[in-house]
């Protein structure tokens, strides 16, 4: 029998609180306990302890990119020039606080990083990628490309 993939402490009704929040975390709490089939006393309980224990880490509205001139996606391959421990963080400080990331993650093949950025248009892209990212601290090579279409984006996790 295949060892179980979740915690102890989460079972049936956390994990099914859990997928019915990731599809709508606007849900009433009445809504949600009938939906899992316990009482809106328990299921907020549950709730909390979810969010308490790091199970839920972040609630949040998901905003139509096009809809506040963010509708051009750019994925961005990163090459360092050196693989040190140094280097990588002062890397990822700075791209930490560049608002125009979404996503920035350490990879294993023929990048280093692999960052998600969302801009304006082409133009915008351009004055990002002259300004900013060819000015990254350890920057040996970067790769771009342009998300032509978005055909599975945030999707909820699978458990």
């Amino acid at each position: 029998m295949p060892e179980d993939p979740f915690s102890p402490d989460l079972d049936r009704i956390d994990r099914n609180i859990m997928r019915a929040l990731q599809k709508d975390a606007r849900m009433a709490n009445s809504d949600l306990a009938q939906l899992v089939n316990v009482s809106a006393a328990t299921c907020h309980r549950r709730t909390q302890r979810l969010i308490e224990q790091k199970y839920i880490t972040f609630v949040r509205a998901q905003i139509a990119p096009a809809s506040v001139g963010l509708g051009t996606l750019v994925m961005v391959g990163v090459v360092l020039d050196r693989s040190t421990p140094e280097s990588f963080s002062e890397f990822e400080e700075t791209v930490a606080g560049m608002k125009e990331v979404l996503d920035c993650n350490l990879v294993a093949g023929d990048f280093d990083y692999l960052l998600k950025i969302r801009t304006r248009d082409m133009e915008g892209f351009n004055l990002l990628h002259s300004r900013k990212l060819i000015t990254l601290p350890g920057v040996r090579q970067i790769r771009t490309f342009f998300v032509l279409k978005e055909v599975k984006d945030n999707a909820p996790l699978a458990f």
